[in-house]
């Protein structure tokens, strides 16, 4: 059976009802989060509910006993990240669990500290184990790698500027233990482009080509497929 465009907006409607935004209802910090954002000048472009359903459950899958270790490349106003903090499980509230977000813009990053906060896992708080660090991506995470070491993450989330995709691919490469699970939003498109575009449209269409082939293969040290929610999503475990 052919995928038609009446059958993939159905079929989204479906898992959004289902899964996302419409099914079992979310908390009440996430359920408002993006409505907040919006009212504050964020723009509207955090992933849906159905994908943040899927980072949680990535997220708890490669968690240990004592909770996960998780770094994030693009916080926005924290919703992604609240959802990944979820998925770490009630570790993440224990000495070895937290997830660290990294945030260009310094009002998201402000915004998402509060959000933070206001559910329980802010820096300040006694639950504290999500860690805004402002930066640029590439910049931030050498010192990350530095800092946390190699082999020292379960999970490395992307969802930052799609032309530096493979650059904050090979630092993870570097973070994350074997096993460990790279996610990266928009791995088919986003709202103006397409990966199947022709090449030189777009400078993100071809940079997320380049990512997509390169991590396809094994010669990339990841096993790795694409999922086709909302703007696709590549899971990859570290060989």
């Amino acid at each position: 059976m052919h995928m038609t465009p009446e059958r993939w907006e159905n079929t989204s409607l479906y898992l959004d009802a289902v899964f996302g935004s419409l099914g079992e209802p979310i908390d009440e910090q996430l359920a408002g989060l993006m409505d907040r954002a919006e009212a504050a000048g964020l723009p509207p472009i955090a992933v849906s509910a159905e994908v943040g359903r899927l980072l949680m459950v990535l997220a708890a899958m490669v968690s240990g006993p004592g909770g996960g270790r998780a770094v994030e490349v693009g916080t926005l106003g924290g919703y992604s990240g609240l959802w990944l903090a979820r998925g770490l499980g009630e570790g993440v509230l224990d000495e070895g669990g937290r997830l660290l977000t990294i945030e260009a813009e310094p009002h998201h990053a402000a915004f998402a500290r509060a959000e933070f906060e206001a559910a329980g896992f802010g820096e300040g708080g006694s639950a504290g184990r999500i860690e805004v660090r402002e930066g640029e991506g590439l910049a931030v995470l050498p010192g990350l790698v530095e800092e946390l070491g190699p082999g020292s993450c379960d999970l490395v989330f992307l969802d930052a500027i799609k032309t530096e995709y493979r650059g904050y691919a090979e630092h993870a490469a570097v973070l994350l233990r074997p096993g460990g699970l790279l996610v990266a939003d928009n791995c088919l498109g986003s709202s103006d482009w397409w990966v199947t575009d022709a090449a030189g449209e777009h400078e993100s269409s071809d940079a997320i080509d380049a990512f997509d082939r390169g991590i396809a293969t094994t010669a990339s040290g990841f096993l790795a497929c694409c999922l086709a929610n909302r703007q696709g999503v590549v899971v990859a475990r570290k060989l």
